[in-house]
């Protein structure tokens, strides 16, 4: 398994949210490979680890990334790893 991991910067929290909800989670919920998605945030970040089958479908995913960060959140980093436990 292969985990993309996103850290953004949340201008507009409701806004951001909404999205999140109603945009964001469908998306990557439907993403090939797809296996867990967790989205957090501490103040005015978020951290989000999304987890797939395969580092080719984390790859795939982390790709997209971009061109679907919802208005209100600024995009700091997606970088793909591999996950070597789970409990």
């Amino acid at each position: 398994m292969h985990a993309v991991v996103v850290r953004v910067t949340i201008d507009e929290q409701d806004v951001a949210e909404r999205a999140l909800r109603e945009q964001v989670v469908p998306r990557v919920s439907q993403a090939p490979g797809f296996k867990a998605g967790y989205w957090t945030r501490k103040d005015d970040t978020g951290l989000s680890l999304l987890v797939f089958d395969s580092e080719e479908a984390a790859t795939r995913a982390s790709e997209q990334i971009p061109a679907g960060v919802p208005e209100g959140v600024r995009l700091e980093s997606v970088e793909v790893r591999e996950v070597v436990a789970s409990a």
